[in-house]
């Protein structure tokens, strides 16, 4: 999504606010230790959940085991909003990107995405390549997911920003 569309939307802004760029947007999702993804269960009911995420090849990726509530709840409706920043009120950088989530099952890809996690956390996460996503030492099945963003929303803290950004090609309003 390097060619997001930027737009400030002054409704929800501080007089003479700036909106935050794409590339700041970017730096967040991609640093986030921690991220909270919401879905929806067959119910109705709303689902959040904790999880670590790796921002590659524009998109955001988690993992989650088989039978977890997120995996139960994306088999029926994979449309999620996953949200990271700080949990103060006068500065940082919170960020909201909505999208689909889609499996991830091609191996070369579950490669650099295993990669991207040892890397990200210095080794603590440790996935080997298996024909369905990654497996990993005590814990099985992980099945990976990539959501590429529809929207993302980035909310400035501090002097008070309400920045959306979307995809080049999309002309929604």
């Amino acid at each position: 999504m390097d060619d997001a569309v930027t737009r400030l939307d002054e409704r929800f802004s501080a007089p003479g606010a700036q909106p935050t760029t794409w590339e700041a947007a970017r730096e967040v999702l991609e640093n986030a230790q921690v991220s909270w993804i919401s879905t929806v269960r067959t119910n109705g009911r709303p689902h959040v959940t904790p999880l670590v995420a790796v921002w590659l090849d524009g998109a955001l990726h988690f993992t989650t085991g088989p039978q977890e509530q997120k995996a139960l709840n994306l088999a029926a409706n994979p449309h999620v909003a996953l949200t990271t920043g700080c949990n103060t009120w006068d500065s940082g950088l919170d960020v909201v990107v909505e999208g689909v989530a889609r499996r991830v099952t091609d191996r070369a890809m579950l490669g650099r995405l295993a990669a991207a996690w040892r890397e990200k956390w210095d080794g603590s996460w440790q996935f080997e390549v298996g024909e369905e996503g990654f497996h990993h030492e005590g814990g099985g099945l992980a099945l990976v997911y990539a959501v590429e963003p529809v929207k993302v929303l980035a909310f400035g803290k501090g002097a008070f920003s309400h920045t959306r950004h979307r995809p080049a090609e999309q002309r929604l309003p």
